[in-house]
């Protein structure tokens, strides 16, 4: 465990100039639950590598079928699974069977092709929970699109943890304040949940060029301007700030490296591309794909 550093410069009023944008999330209905989706957006298709960006709950939800998320695929891109509240049990097509827990961290490389399930535990079925969390995507760097599928869990045990005061930060990706997580990255970029006591400082590391904070709940003040939850809040390159929370707040944080160019995204599949996502259209619909260790009989079609 180590300490935050400290920012003398909170309370600038320039600081308010280190804000890009800030993004609304969209609520989307998946059936089971509802999620707000603050990447991508027209405004702003990445921060660093993270091209996808679901903030689920918290809330309670009755674990059905319909709750549960069937065999689907993806391509290149990983994807990082993090909760605040509840469990869901993964699978896929490399063998993987792993239930994740709050604090826990899953990170799964699709590269050139995997698919996997997120479903309920079957000892919990058609029981009700809480639940609660994100689930991100990172854009793979074209080095690395076609690379071979793999999947690691990490409990949060192994996960760093940097406090300050009134202030906790758990570091599941990448670095940030001077430690890293063991998770293995194909760039440089963090991922990090944060709680905060009302009156808590924490600053924004400067040692990433794209920067954003998600608000989940609270409230936090930037160079003076109040920010309530429900936000992603994009900072400019540079820029040396702290957030202030105004009452107890979660918030994460996440960004990295730009990425090596733009990218297309289809339903589930992302690439530099095009021709790559039509290939893999074709080979989920021709049941090209491997099948998902113990989910093998269930999938999701391909959109129309």
């Amino acid at each position: 465990m180590s300490t935050l550093p400290q920012d003398p410069d909170f309370g600038d009023a320039t600081a308010a100039d280190a804000i890009d944008m800030i993004i609304v999330p969209r609520l989307r209905d998946l059936g089971g639950f509802k999620v707000n989706r603050a990447l991508p957006t027209v405004q702003r298709q990445m921060v660093g590598p993270f091209i996808f960006l679901d903030q689920f709950g918290p809330g309670e939800v009755l674990l059905t079928e319909q709750f549960d998320v069937r065999p689907h695929p993806h391509i290149g891109l990983a994807t990082v699974t993090y909760l605040h509240a509840g469990e869901i049990v993964h699978r896929d097509s490399v063998g993987s069977e792993q239930k994740i827990v709050p604090g826990d961290i899953n990170w799964m490389t699709a590269g050139k092709g995997i698919a996997h399930s997120e479903r309920a535990p079957r000892d919990r079925r058609d029981q009700k929970a809480q639940f609660g969390g994100f689930q991100t995507w990172v854009a793979l760097p074209k080095s690395h699109e076609e690379t071979a599928p793999t999947f690691f869990h990490h409990g949060r045990d192994a996960l760093p943890v940097i406090t300050g005061e009134g202030a906790t930060v758990r570091l599941a990706v990448g670095s940030l304040y001077g430690e890293r997580s063991p998770v293995a990255t194909f760039t440089e970029m963090f991922f990090a949940d944060v709680t905060l006591e009302a009156g808590a400082l924490i600053p924004l590391d400067g040692t990433h060029e794209e920067r954003a904070a998600y608000l989940v709940s609270g409230e936090v003040e930037i160079a003076g301007d109040r920010y309530e939850a429900g936000r992603l809040i994009v900072f400019k390159p540079g820029a040396h700030l702290s957030l202030k929370a105004l009452t107890p707040a979660r918030l994460v944080l996440l960004g990295g490296e730009p990425m090596d160019g733009p990218r297309h995204i289809w339903w589930n599949f992302v690439s530099s591309s095009k021709e790559r996502i039509e290939q893999a259209k074709n080979d989920w619909k021709t049941g090209r794909f491997d099948k998902v260790f113990g989910d093998e009989k269930d999938f999701i079609p391909l959109p129309a």
